[in-house]
């Protein structure tokens, strides 16, 4: 959307039923016309047993405006996959499941979870280019504690009932840049290289505090900072607020 709206009241102006929403999606999908995916004839008619669904003139085929979209079969109206996609994208400091339930009156919390979820992957650049240059990387835990978890232990420098993330920060002109975050079963070698390998450029220097799990990663230069243990105060700070927000599945909007 190149002409985003600008505000509350612009979008709702624009998007406040369910055929201004299905003729954005249409009108995205087809910008000069119906084309069918089938046999590419350019003559169709909507039909009125479905909503927002098009039957071929030629080969009959029908095709739903948010066919191959995440919002294909849902029993959630457009307007509230449209709103959810606004406040996600406009809330500075993310938005959770609760309060998307609480503004857009969902029937229950898991919906809203899963809406969240959804819109979270569908947000992912899948051609965006990894890490590189100077990158900070570290681990960390987030208390986590699963229904198959006991109730007591998990304290020190135990595992149990702790989600276990590692966390990279690209640097640039002197603070952070684009980040990555992703769950590891543990802290040895083998998950860190494979972390490191999904989400560092060929040639890329992380800058470590030294865990032993980190060197010998294959086309990653190891440089070990042992005075910073942590991230830098700005990174550290940038970097956990999002991994706290990674470990309740909320949208916070970074750069890609």
């Amino acid at each position: 959307m190149t002409d985003f709206p600008r505000s509350l009241l612009e979008f709702q102006q624009r998007f406040g039923d369910e055929a201004a929403c299905a003729q954005y999606l249409a009108t995205a999908r087809w910008p000069d016309g119906f084309v069918c995916p089938s046999c590419g004839g350019g003559k169709a008619w909507p039909l009125e047993t479905k909503a927002w669904t098009y039957e071929c003139a030629g080969c009959r085929r029908q095709t739903s405006v948010t066919a191959g979209t995440i919002m294909h079969h849902s029993k959630l109206p457009l307007t509230a996959w449209f709103w959810a996609t606004y406040l996600m994208a406009t809330h500075s400091n993310g938005i959770s499941a609760l309060q998307l339930q609480r503004q857009l009156a969902l029937g229950s919390y898991k919906t809203a979870w899963l809406l969240c979820a959804k819109l979270r992957r569908s947000m992912l650049a899948p051609g965006r280019s990894p890490l590189a240059g100077l990158v900070e990387v570290d681990e960390t835990e987030i208390a986590c504690r699963s229904k198959n978890d006991p109730v007591t232990g998990g304290g020190g420098r135990s595992h149990q009932g702790k989600m276990l993330v590692v966390g990279a920060v690209e640097l640039q002109d002197g603070g952070p840049g684009r980040i990555r975050l992703s769950e590891v079963s543990d802290y040895s070698s083998t998950s860190l290289h494979a972390f490191l390998a999904t989400n560092l450029a060929s040639g890329a220097t992380a800058k470590t505090d030294g865990w032993s799990g980190y060197p010998g990663a294959v086309g990653i230069t190891h440089r070990i900072d042992y005075g910073f243990q942590k991230f830098s105060k700005f990174t550290n700070d940038f970097l956990y607020f999002n991994v706290k927000r990674f470990s309740m599945n909320i949208i916070v909007q970074v750069p890609h």
